[in-house]
C-alpha cells in the first residue's frame, strides 16, 4: 500500500466533507497550500478530477463521489482501529460528531453537556443541529438524535431522553378575547404561532384522543423557526402555541400560560441516539451512549 496515497486521500475526505480547501486545513491542522497540493498530487496520480472548484464551493465530481463512497467504510476502520488503541488505556477519546435536532439539544443534550465533558476531556464533541432527518454515515458522522417516531429501522438506537408531551397554551390576556377551544377543529378561528422547519415546511399541529388522529394546518401571524421564541411570544400574546411541555412548563406554573386541548396531547417517545451496527463501536461513541442513555 502507498501510505501517500493512504494520506491524500484522507485530506480528499476532509475537503469534501467541509466543501472547502481552507475549512479541511483548519481541520487537520495544515496549511491551505499542503491540502491543495496533496489533492492535486493525488489528481495526478490517479489521472482524474476528484473534486470541481469554483470561487465559491468545492464538491466532489462524479468520480471523486464514488471513490469516497468507496472510502469512507475503510477511513471509518481506520478511525475506530485509532480510537481502540487509545481506548486500551481506559481512557475514551478523539472525535465524536453528532447531527442533532434543535430541540434534542436543548432538552435533552445541553443540561448535561458540561458534565459529559468533565466525565471525559480527551472527548472532542461536536453537534451539527440540523432539523431534518441525516444519514449520518452519508453526512460523516458517527451517530444521529431524533425522536423515536423518525427512526429507520436498520439503525440501533438507544433512548436517552424522557418521553415528551406537546402543550398547545396562550397568554390570559389572549383568552380574554378569544374562547379557549375545546376540540382541534375549533383552532381555525385562532391566531395560532406556527413553526417552520429549516426544511422550508410547516408544521401541521398533530392530536390524537380516543384513536382519533386529527392534523391541522393552523394559521396565524407569526412563523418562527426556534421553539423558544414561540413559546416568549405565546407569553406576550400573539396567539396560540404548540411546544413541547418543558419549554412552557415554568410560564403554566406561575400563571403567564393556560394550557388548552390537553386531552388531545398523549405521551410519546421522546429522543434516540441513533448509528449504524458495526463490528465494533468507536469508544468515544460508547462512552457518549452509556452516558446519556436512560436507565430502567
Amino acid at each position: 500500500m502507498n501510505r501517500t496515497n493512504l494520506s491524500q486521500l484522507a485530506v480528499l475526505a476532509t475537503v469534501a466533507q467541509c466543501a472547502s480547501f481552507r475549512g479541511a486545513a483548519r481541520e487537520l491542522g495544515i496549511a491551505p497550500s499542503a491540502v491543495s497540493h496533496a489533492v492535486s498530487s493525488l489528481e495526478a496520480r490517479l489521472g482524474v478530477r476528484l473534486l470541481a472548484r469554483s470561487t465559491r464551493s468545492v464538491a466532489p465530481t462524479e468520480e471523486g463521489a464514488q471513490l469516497l463512497e468507496r472510502l469512507r467504510p475503510a477511513l471509518s476502520e481506520i478511525d475506530l482501529a485509532l480510537e481502540t488503541a487509545v481506548e486500551a488505556r481506559d481512557r475514551p477519546a478523539g472525535n465524536l460528531r453528532l447531527t442533532v435536532p434543535r430541540t434534542a439539544a436543548h432538552l435533552t443534550l445541553t443540561p448535561r453537556l458540561g458534565a459529559f465533558a468533565a466525565a471525559y476531556p480527551e472527548i472532542v464533541l461536536e453537534i451539527v443541529i440540523e432539523d431534518r432527518f441525516t444519514d449520518v454515515v452519508e453526512g460523516g458522522f458517527d451517530a444521529g438524535v431524533r425522536l423515536g417516531e423518525s427512526l429507520q429501522r436498520d439503525m440501533i438506537a438507544v433512548r436517552i431522553g424522557p418521553d415528551l408531551r406537546g402543550a398547545v397554551v396562550a397568554a390570559p390576556s389572549y383568552f380574554a378575547t378569544m374562547p379557549k377551544p375545546r376540540h382541534p377543529r375549533e383552532l381555525a378561528d385562532h391566531r395560532c404561532i406556527r413553526f417552520r422547519f429549516s426544511s422550508g415546511i410547516l408544521y401541521r399541529w398533530e392530536f390524537e384522543k380516543g384513536g382519533e388522529d386529527i392534523e391541522m394546518a393552523v394559521e396565524g401571524p407569526l412563523i418562527l423557526d426556534e421553539d423558544h421564541l414561540i413559546a416568549q411570544a405565546a407569553v406576550d400574546g400573539a396567539g396560540l402555541a404548540f411546544v413541547f411541555e418543558p419549554y412552557v412548563r415554568a410560564a403554566l406554573t406561575d400563571g403567564r400560560l393556560v394550557r388548552v386541548l390537553e386531552d388531545w396531547c398523549p405521551s410519546f417517545e421522546g429522543f434516540f441516539v441513533y448509528y449504524p451496527s458495526r463490528r465494533q463501536m468507536r469508544p468515544a461513541l460508547r462512552a457518549f451512549v452509556d452516558f446519556f442513555k436512560v436507565s430502567g
